[in-house]
């Protein structure tokens, strides 16, 4: 997740040099702009070129262009972190199906998704698959769920360089990609503490005592979520103090054995403990380990993605609400957008928002996600 824009600052046909699109990537809490169109559609005029944020310029590949002046299928890449992380991957993979088709009514077009088969997400992994298929002159637009700020960079900017489209996904990223869709970190970390200070208001709960957790805490989207939930709680809530901070924050696995244990652990030595922020899928485990430890209605949680653990503590009360970054969004970004570039030449930009689930919406986002995981 990164800040700024990441659109295209003109696009142009080679020969007319006409504008084609321009767009911005807003941050999640804007309205998002929409791209202009006020040139040529389809393959009228490529190769399109492209002046990119560091100055660079792109160059539609001439093998992709020839593609489309004959409409041959384009080759559609989406590369993202696992294939076999709870939660995260069959929501990743069910994404990335919803919306082939609707990119293919647009553009023909021929979808591969790939993933390491690893339980934690491997980078080094992910760019060698991505760098396969290049060498092979078999990705003719490319989507990459990123993993850090800085990990897909060169490998995108070299892709772009070479004249094929790059878009990212889940994680703000500071390459060239013509969008980053996703959150904004610190942001989400503001809001998760606007809602709990809100949450306290209403229901009349007075808690001073917060502490940060994570699966990784120190992936950059961890610390700015964490850092953003201890500036919001702190500047907010008199009196509040942190057991932990983001530079020190409770590590706790994506492993839900290992992740309840570390809750438990923490908890015990901790028994004054009134609320844990937990930045990616361990919510449930934290929510299961207060009702162990006999602490229900005493200390609560907010934590990050939807899943049928934390819906029920949502609706039990413990869990103030999960916050849902819209996985499956993020995976289907990809072949839309790049259906709408080399189609009718607009940049999607990022339209992402953060959707908290509460006990207001709680049965509603309950349907929703038993829709996207087959039940």
């Amino acid at each position: 997740m990164r800040i700024g824009s990441r659109g295209l600052l003109s696009l142009v046909p080679v020969v007319a040099l006409v504008a084609v699109a321009c767009s911005s990537t807003p941050a999640a809490s804007t309205t998002p702009t929409t791209a202009a169109s006020n040139g040529p559609t389809g393959a009228a005029g490529l190769p399109y070129t492209a002046t990119l944020k560091d100055g660079s310029t792109f160059t539609l590949n001439k093998r992709v262009a020839d593609k489309l002046k004959a409409g041959t299928a384009i080759n559609y890449v989406f590369d993202y972190g696992s294939t076999s992380i709870p939660l995260f991957s069959p929501q990743y993979l069910a994404g990335y199906k919803l919306t082939l088709p609707q990119a293919q009514a647009i553009l023909p077009m021929n979808g591969t998704a790939l993933a390491p088969a690893s339980a934690v997400q491997d980078p080094n992994e992910q760019i060698s698959q991505i760098q396969a298929l290049i060498n092979a002159d078999q990705v003719d637009c490319l989507s990459i769920q990123s993993t850090g700020a800085d990990t897909f960079t060169k490998i995108t900017n070299d892709i772009m360089a070479k004249g094929i489209p790059v878009f990212t996904v889940g994680v703000q990223s500071n390459g060239n990609e013509f969008t980053n869709f996703t959150q904004i970190s610190n942001k989400e970390g503001h809001q998760a503490a606007q809602i709990v200070i809100d949450w306290m208001k209403t229901s009349g709960h007075s808690l001073t005592t917060f502490a940060v957790s994570g699966g990784d805490p120190t992936q950059n989207w961890a610390q700015g979520r964490m850092q953003g939930f201890i500036d919001g709680i702190t500047a907010g809530v008199p009196g509040a103090k942190f057991l932990n901070s983001a530079s020190a924050a409770l590590t706790t696995t994506y492993d839900p054995a290992g992740t309840y244990d570390a809750y438990k652990a923490f908890i015990t030595g901790n028994p004054g403990i009134q609320f844990i922020e937990n930045v990616d899928i361990g919510a449930e485990h934290a929510d299961r380990a207060i009702k162990d430890a006999g602490l229900t209605g005493k200390a609560f949680t907010i934590g990050w993605n939807v899943s049928l653990g934390q819906l029920d503590a949502v609706k039990e009360g413990t869990q103030v609400a999960a916050l849902d970054q819209k996985w499956g969004e993020q995976a289907g970004f990809g072949a839309l957008a790049c259906a709408q570039l080399l189609k009718n030449g607009k940049i999607l930009p990022n339209s992402q928002v953060l959707l908290p689930v509460t006990q207001a919406n709680e049965a509603q986002a309950r349907a929703d996600f038993l829709k996207i995981s087959g039940g």
